[in-house]
């Protein structure tokens, strides 16, 4: 995903910034998924810190927005 790494690779190891479904033209439904794996195992480059935001979406609880800190994993 083009778009994510762009975004990860301008981050200084350590740095804390947001990821979210508007920044990567995702549905809050698409972002939603990524983020869970993320959040469980770590995204490319990063990990999810604190609670991600949530939307409502249909009555249900989708993640639209993640704070992560850049690691020294290669994107």
């Amino acid at each position: 995903m083009a778009k994510l790494d762009e975004i990860v690779r301008k981050q200084k190891t350590g740095a804390t910034f947001v990821i979210s479904a508007q920044m990567l033209h995702m549905s809050p439904r698409e972002f939603d998924a990524m983020a869970q794996v993320w959040d469980d195992d770590g995204g490319p480059g990063f990990n999810v810190v604190g609670t991600p935001f949530r939307v409502v979406v249909d009555g249900e609880f989708l993640i639209s927005r993640v704070t992560v800190v850049r690691t020294t994993a290669e994107v």
